[in-house]
């Protein structure tokens, strides 16, 4: 895909919902009584992976129009005892249906694409082995494909899990817990990543009747629980998708407003914002929208992401817009994302000039001047939604910009390329 040079981008996006509110939401409505009517689901890749996995199990999932949809819960146990999930590359699916079905009464294969199969998930699924979870790895251990076995009991009340390779391995086990049937303390080892997520399950577990102590963060103690539908329930928009709107409205003066997400959000991308505003952009924000201008160059920053590892994304690439060198760090968890995303930021910073240094959890810019921003009509995405959306905004220094594989936004946000094309000019 051929994006034109432009040099000025204004207007107002209407975000879509967020992929991690819309995957959490699938899966607790289905463990309700009950029927659920989400409303503003995402309609994407990674979606359709859970809607069809959880009506592979039996879940009813109606409908209803535009992009509202009725899931009626099965009460806790999944109808379907035998299946075979093929769960693509969305992780907001993988990890949770892991924790739940280990806890259920059945046999399940869960495999996806080739990549999914080279993301770690033994952290995962040695926690749910302390419960008497009977997993067992059907190609190489500590990753996916999995084989998963009817639960055998387990005596234990309190389970470690590491938290310094993904968020997600916790809020699976979270999210699982109230089914196991008696008190359970999840204990968290290493560094916590991405909190913010976690902030994000909790938040909608306590939505749907289920509330979990913790204790600073490193114990969470679930207690056995029923989840409850709330009945009606809006997924907000997309914080994460925000980032790029709103990085296109400071690179390109603006204002851009992107609408379904602000100060009243639970999704922890929405301080992108400040990051946003440290480099100098000027950023304002109500209940549920936000909007970004600027002068066109940006101030470096040096700043700690692991609380905003998606969103910070962005910000590698507004850093070639920025005078001087710009430091990402504590993004360790790139590396485990749809690709090795300090390796593909770093090899795709270069094609434009820019000097590029590469941690194991870390990344440092220098941008070429302005007038030395090398030309490059290939950006090659590594089947990375998020590559493809980041690097849209080189189109905002004046030159043309061709997106390899421009399809892979279907992941999340299968229209980003003609709601850009609407700010820019």
């Amino acid at each position: 895909m051929l994006l034109p040079p432009v040099t000025r981008a204004h207007g107002t996006v209407v975000l879509p919902g967020s992929k991690s509110i819309s995957n959490r939401t699938l899966l607790l409505a289905a463990m309700c009584d009950g029927d659920t009517i989400v409303r503003n689901l995402l309609q994407s890749d990674d979606t359709e992976v859970m809607l069809t996995a959880l009506r592979q199990l039996g879940v009813r999932i109606e409908a209803i129009g535009g992009r509202d949809v009725r899931v009626s819960g099965c009460g806790g146990r999944f109808p379907q005892v035998n299946e075979a999930l093929f769960l693509g590359n969305a992780g907001t699916a993988f990890r949770p249906l892991t924790a739940m079905l280990a806890l259920q009464a059945g046999n399940y294969r869960l495999s996806g694409v080739a990549r999914m199969h080279e993301r770690p998930i033994g952290d995962l699924v040695d926690a749910l082995r302390q419960l008497g979870a009977q997993i067992r790895y059907a190609g190489t251990d500590g990753f996916p494909p999995l084989e998963i076995e009817p639960l055998q009991a387990a005596a234990t009340a309190r389970v470690l899990v590491r938290g310094d390779v993904s968020s997600q391995f916790l809020s699976a086990l979270l999210m699982a817990a109230p089914m196991l049937g008696r008190p359970l303390t999840v204990e968290v080892t290493g560094t916590l990543i991405s909190r913010p997520y976690v902030e994000i399950t909790l938040n909608l577990m306590s939505r749907f009747g289920v509330t979990v102590q913790h204790n600073d963060w490193r114990e969470f103690r679930v207690v056995p629980s029923v989840y409850r539908s709330p009945g009606d329930i809006v997924v907000e928009g997309d914080a994460s998708s925000a980032s790029y709107f709103l990085a296109a409205g400071a690179i390109g003066r603006g204002p851009v407003r992107v609408q379904g997400v602000g100060r009243t959000s639970i999704q922890g991308d929405v301080h992108f914002a400040e990051a946003l505003s440290a480099m100098g952009a000027e950023v304002s924000m109500g209940e549920d929208w936000m909007e970004a201008s600027g002068s066109g160059r940006l101030k470096a920053i040096d700043a700690d992401f692991n609380h905003i590892p998606d969103a910070a994304m962005t910000l590698g690439v507004a850093a070639l817009f920025a005078d001087g060198v710009s430091t990402l760090r504590n993004i360790a968890s790139w590396r485990v994302k749809e690709t090795d995303r300090i390796a593909a930021m770093a090899t795709e910073l270069r094609k434009f000039g820019a000097i590029v240094e590469e941690g194991a959890d870390y990344i440092r810019i220098t941008p070429p001047h302005p007038s030395l921003l090398t030309p490059h009509t290939a950006i090659d995405t590594y089947d990375d939604h998020r590559m493809a959306m980041c690097f849209s905004l080189l189109s905002l220094a004046g030159m043309p910009v061709t997106i390899n594989d421009p399809v892979c936004v279907a992941k999340t946000y299968p229209n980003y390329f003609d709601e850009f094309r609407k700010i820019v000019s």
